[in-house]
């Protein structure tokens, strides 16, 4: 399989093959529109100069004119009626040619071979060491007609030249290619390093490195990566503290519940203290069965939580439900209760949002001393706003933002008869955020703590 360095690599040689490919041909298009009649142009301007030199010279044998000529860096071919044919200079490679040619120069015609006979590639042909790549014309020397066919000596007036354009060119490409295999590997190398990372990851280990000082795509990849990593880690920590907090929860009360179940049933328990070792049993058990109850509410919200079932109903009346269910709560504790709740509809779901006042109003309940008081308030307007207000000991500053934490309590301290799983306000604030709304906490140390929950007005 070829690797991604492999694969650049030689995307970048072809990219530079097609390109060369490419610029020939748009070469030859522009030598043949604007440069191949000039240049025949300009090589039958000097054969006529060649020409007209020979006839103010006369007797002067052509051969030796000729072959001095020649020596000027041309290529010279000249054939005689009779067909005998010389050449003067570097031979030619190809001296075929049609007879109907010559015969038509030795009756006073001119040949432009390039124009005539044109190659599919003009700008590689005029470099074409033949007959057909010259300029014909008639020449009179020694009383008979003689055909002479010119063409530039390339060899011998470009040949420096061309040897330089060809290592120059030859360079060019060699070192492009050099320099493709080594810049491509510092393209890849993020690439490679990305990978090492996801390898990495999906081995737990979310301790890596990128360079993230980039400031290209590659830079983004990597500063993206590198959150998505710190985010991977966070989630791994929240759900191996979550699997921890889970075990403690259930193994609490299942210890109380086999320790007190053991001791039950011993022979020399009383009547009555085994009554009060049932009654443990019974709230551990509610208990268990009120954790599994909340998990299973947040799994299902965490799983789907476009899934509540929306219909509009009277939230006045709903808080006022809740109220009355938890009025056994303020009797015990001889607590006073203030209402100010107007008429008002909202769509939402009304069983989630039940447990939303339920759960505010018990922790209002719990966590006030005997003898205080709640007060539940709610405004209309542009939204729609609950506030749940208690007169209990209040929480502290630096907990505040940890509160909504799943299995977080604020009281450490707090006895069995006060403490919760630490789910209920997760359960609030996963409930509220589903249906587009927000829950705010205001306490202060003495004086008590009011949650505020505000929905959309529907």
């Amino acid at each position: 399989m070829k690797t991604l360095y492999v694969r650049i690599a030689l995307t970048f040689i072809l990219i530079a093959f097609v390109s060369a490919v490419l610029g020939l041909f748009g070469t030859n298009l522009y030598y043949q529109s604007k440069i191949r009649d000039y240049n025949e142009h300009k090589i039958r301007h000097i054969a006529e100069e060649i020409r007209s030199l020979y006839g103010r010279m006369p007797g002067l044998d052509e051969g030796d004119y000729f072959r001095h000529i020649a020596n000027l860096g041309f290529q010279l071919y000249a054939v005689k009626a009779d067909g005998q044919a010389e050449a003067y200079g570097s031979p030619f490679k190809r001296t075929e040619i049609d007879p109907a040619i010559v015969a038509r120069v030795l009756d006073g015609g001119t040949y432009d071979g390039m124009i005539e006979e044109p190659h599919r590639l003009s700008v590689i042909g005029l470099f074409e060491n033949s007959l057909r790549n010259s300029v014909g014309l008639p020449f009179d020397a020694g009383g008979q007609r003689v055909a002479v066919f010119v063409r530039p000596d390339l060899e011998q007036q470009l040949g420096e030249v061309r040897i330089i354009a060809a290592l120059l060119l030859g360079l060019t490409f060699v070192c492009s290619i050099a320099f493709i295999f080594v810049l491509t590997r510092f393209i890849v190398k993020p690439v490679k390093q990305l990978t090492a990372a996801t390898r990495k990851i999906a081995e737990g280990d979310y301790d890596i490195k990128l360079d993230v000082a980039r400031r290209d795509e590659l830079g983004n990849m990597a500063r993206h990566f590198t959150q998505m990593a710190e985010a991977l880690q966070k989630l791994d920590e929240m759900r191996q503290t979550f699997v921890a907090n889970v075990s403690h929860e259930i193994q609490s009360p299942l210890t109380s519940i086999q320790g007190f179940a053991q001791a039950a049933r011993e022979d020399e328990v009383t009547g009555e203290e085994r009554r009060r070792y049932l009654a443990i049993i019974e709230e551990e058990s509610r208990r268990l069965s009120l954790l599994g109850k909340q998990l299973l509410t947040l799994a299902a919200l965490d799983k789907d939580s476009g899934a509540v079932k929306k219909t509009t109903f009277r939230l006045d009346e709903q808080i006022r439900q809740v109220v009355l269910v938890s009025e056994w709560q303020l009797r015990e504790k001889e607590m006073a209760v203030e209402l100010e709740l107007p008429e008002a509809d909202v769509t939402a779901d009304k069983q989630l949002l039940h447990q939303v006042w339920l759960n505010l109003i018990a922790n209002a309940i719990k966590f006030s001393e005997r003898g205080g008081s709640v007060s539940i308030e709610m405004n209309v307007g542009r939204e729609m706003a609950v506030t749940v207000r208690d007169n209990g000991a209040g929480i502290p500053e630096a907990e505040l933002l940890h509160i909504f934490d799943r299995f977080y309590k604020a009281d450490k301290a707090r006895n069995r008869t006060r403490s919760g799983s630490g789910l209920g306000l997760s359960i609030v604030h996963k409930i509220v955020q589903v249906h587009g709304g927000t829950v705010e906490v205001r306490s202060r140390l003495g004086e008590g703590t009011a949650f505020t929950v505000r929905l959309p007005n529907s």
